[in-house]
């Protein structure tokens, strides 16, 4: 007797992705789809909304990639709603407009993760598979506080690099920290290069992440 095995693929993670900018959506669709991702398209939060009204999203194996600056609904917006409506569910966000503020609230709010466009192909296709699975974040700590001991690249800062640290993420620019600390712009910039290179970021998204507590 002839006995046939087959491998069982474990279901594909599905990823809903929201951004009112069509040849955005079809081209992150396809990188997606490529990376074997169940991925389904919406032009807005609203129609996203409406759709887990009717269907709601699976328990684990699902995440929302998302803008953040939408008309009429933000990312933001929609993040809010999908807590209020208990959808549990991950949001990544994507935008063109990653602002130290902007990161600061949006990882603030419970975002599984916060990628600039244009971002590599693997970075997404990473992100969605680990907010896929992964348990709700744990929280971050309170913007503006003292970084403690639970990181220990934060406190290998020199105290400078900690101050301008503690201002670049409260979204000051470096002339206005160069103003509040009584140095130059050139020495800002040093000393932020310096803290991010300590740190192991390279961005202002993966910064507020590491401040927060998220990496």
């Amino acid at each position: 007797m002839i006995h046939s095995f087959s491998a069982t693929r474990p279901a594909a993670p599905i990823a809903y992705l929201v951004d009112d900018n069509e040849p955005f959506r079809r081209s992150t669709s396809l990188l997606l789809e490529t990376a074997f991702v169940d991925v389904r398209e919406f032009d807005s939060g609203a129609a996203l909304l409406a759709q887990l009204e009717r269907e709601p999203a699976p328990r684990t194996g699902a995440c929302v990639v998302s803008d953040i600056r939408m008309p009429q609904m933000s990312g933001l917006i929609l993040l809010e709603e999908l807590r209020r409506r208990e959808q549990a569910i991950r949001v990544i966000f994507v935008t063109a407009h990653a602002d130290v503020p902007l990161a600061v609230e949006a990882m603030r709010r419970g975002a599984a993760d916060l990628i600039e466009k244009p971002f590599e192909a693997r970075i997404l296709i990473q992100a969605v598979r680990l907010a896929a699975t992964e348990e709700p974040a744990k929280l971050p700590r309170v913007v503006g506080s003292t970084p403690g001991d639970s990181d220990a690249r934060i406190t290998a800062l020199t105290r400078r690099e900690r101050q301008v640290l503690e201002l670049v993420v409260a979204g000051q620019f470096n002339k206005c920290i160069a103003d509040i600390l009584g140095i130059s712009t050139k020495t800002v910039e040093l000393h932020r290069a310096s803290l991010m290179s300590k740190l192991g970021v390279r961005n202002l998204p993966d910064l507020v992440k590491v401040y927060l507590g998220y990496r």
